[in-house]
């Protein structure tokens, strides 16, 4: 049977009608299972019982199961999930002063390899589905009993590499009639993956894109990671370009901190050079220390340092606020350590 959560609204209307009901039948659905947030279809009274019958032999409406939920002092939670395949996924709640933000994953293991994230090493196994990335959401929500406000593309996997589930789900999500979080709110982070960069420009999806930038040169990038040798900076630099041109959004460059490694002041002045002229914003991270991993954390003083350059010289940089340190909250760590 077909999860139901994978239809956007427009698809759905082309569902109902293929089992002879109304096109407004799907509205009705989608206020249900985003608006109303029910577990079962016999609960949609406002449909027939007939329907509902139809409904329940032809589409699925699967809500996951917490393996194990983890808090941290500063409110974060993070979540392993059964999707009920035998697989496990990663979300994580963040608590800001603007709301809640959900970090979403977006496949199950990864192919990308950068060789600073936790995901590495966990093999990749296949593609969430548009009802799967959405079903976190509401998890979530129905976990913590909170209101999400903002959605970042950031958890396992490559968000670009599993293109139309993701770009479905932000329909979804963004659908008034759905869960009706503004595309504003909703971040997509990318590796660099340059030609989907050139579709998503192409999409009418005023969400934000961020770039795994991680480094000023080749060398360095390629080293961190593997996806650099197919697609240059300079190639990743112009797709950005072309991508802000088209949707008049800024570019977020995600630049991840390593001790004696990408952080010194010969970096920062590259990555002025890089981004000179460009509607962006650099967010500075200071990476996690992964099991096994080959890089650490810059130092406090080093991060401050890159920061204020880049500020000085026309570059808006800020650091991201550490969260849930305390339960090893960088992306891939809890199913590594719980399933591997």
């Amino acid at each position: 049977m077909e999860q139901i959560k994978n239809y956007d609204l427009e698809q759905l209307k082309q569902e109902m009608v293929k089992i002879g009901q109304k096109p407004f039948r799907a509205e009705q659905i989608f206020k249900w299972i985003y608006q109303e947030r029910v577990s079962n279809f016999d609960d949609m009274t406002n449909l027939s019982i007939e329907l509902r019958e139809i409904l329940k032999q032809k589409y699925t409406l699967n809500e996951y199961k917490i393996i194990k939920r983890q808090e941290a002092k500063d409110g974060t939670k993070k979540y392993l999930f059964d999707i009920l395949d035998g697989n496990a996924i990663e979300t994580v709640l963040m608590s800001y002063h603007h709301g809640n933000t959900i970090c979403v994953t977006s496949q199950v293991g990864c192919k990308m390899g950068c060789k600073f994230c936790a995901s590495t090493g966990i093999p990749f196994i296949r593609n969430l589905t548009s009802g799967e990335i959405v079903e976190q959401i509401l998890a979530v929500e129905r976990d913590a009993g909170v209101k999400i406000s903002n959605v970042v593309f950031m958890g396992i996997g490559e968000p670009l590499d599993n293109y139309e589930n993701v770009i479905n789900a932000i329909r979804i999500i963004n659908n008034q009639k759905g869960i009706n979080i503004g595309a504003r709110h909703i971040s997509i982070s990318t590796s660099g993956l340059v030609p989907q960069i050139y579709r998503l420009a192409d999409e009418n999806i005023q969400c934000t894109l961020s770039i795994s930038l991680h480094a000023t040169t080749n060398e360095k990038r390629t080293e961190m990671m593997p996806i650099n040798k197919k697609y240059k900076i300079e190639e990743l630099i112009k797709a950005c370009k072309d991508y802000i041109a088209k949707t008049n959004r800024r570019v977020s460059f995600e630049y991840a901190l390593a001790k004696e490694n990408n952080d010194n002041l010969e970096d920062a002045k590259q990555l002025v050079k890089l981004l000179r002229g460009m509607n962006c914003h650099v967010n500075l991270i200071p990476i996690n220390k992964i099991e096994n991993g080959k890089y650490t954390k810059s130092s406090n003083q080093n991060i401050m340092k890159f920061r204020d350059y880049l500020n000085d010289h026309g570059i808006v940089a800020t650091i991201r606020r550490e969260l849930g340190s305390d339960i090893e909250a960088a992306c891939g760590q809890l199913r590594r350590k719980n399933l591997y």
